[in-house]
């Protein structure tokens, strides 16, 4: 494709109610309609298996648009912790197995640094977003967000790591803020904002 055309509809490409409803927030003032993946029954599951953020977002947004004819966007991202390596990292929704919930994650986490020191305990969210025409056109946007691992859960908002990812510059966990506040400073919010901003320009012909 030599010229990028505006979308008249995007697939958000989650079942995830927590990521549509950020997503919606943050481009609610677009002229666009963006559909979930209940809006489109038909559309294949994707096994996410890359090796990185962006890897995954692409598959899924690119074998999306394939399949509905739908300009897909879709998201892969995780929670980064330096003492563990990085882990869980691409795994994060998978880390204490098939199945798990938020809380057996949680768990596991926290199990694996009870001996890590307050100093070694940085982390980083990572959010990489992806929007593919079915003509295999695509872009990728990316943001992060660093943080601190807590001793134990704090908060009962969000969803994920969210109760132990504590963010300094408001004092708490991602789970004690109010979700617009949350989204303004998250990772998912930062590359929805870059998102935004060069949808933006391309409705106005920038």
């Amino acid at each position: 494709m030599t010229e990028i055309r505006l979308p008249a509809h995007i697939l958000i490409a989650t079942r995830n109610q927590g990521k549509i409803q950020e997503i919606r927030d943050l481009v609610a003032d677009l002229p666009l309609t963006f559909l979930s993946l209940e809006d489109v029954p038909h559309a294949p599951d994707v096994v996410e298996d890359a090796e990185t953020f962006e890897g995954n977002a692409l598959k899924k947004a690119r074998i999306l648009a394939q399949a509905t004819g739908i300009p897909a966007l879709a998201d892969d991202s995780g929670l980064c912790v330096d003492a563990l390596g990085g882990r869980p990292g691409v795994r994060s929704a998978r880390y204490a197995g098939e199945g798990a919930s938020d809380a057996d994650r949680i768990a596991k986490i926290l199990d694996e640094m009870r001996d890590v020191t307050e100093q070694q305990r940085s982390a980083r969210f990572i959010c990489a977003l992806a929007l593919a025409w079915p003509d295999d056109e695509s872009k990728i946007f990316v943001g992060t967000c660093e943080g601190r691992i807590t001793h134990e859960p704090c908060g009962s908002g969000g969803f994920g790591f969210d109760p132990i990812f504590y963010f300094p510059e408001a004092g708490c966990t991602f789970a004690e803020m109010e979700r617009q506040a949350k989204n303004r400073v998250s990772h998912r919010g930062k590359a929805l904002r870059q998102f935004a901003e060069w949808l933006t320009a391309l409705i106005s012909g920038e």
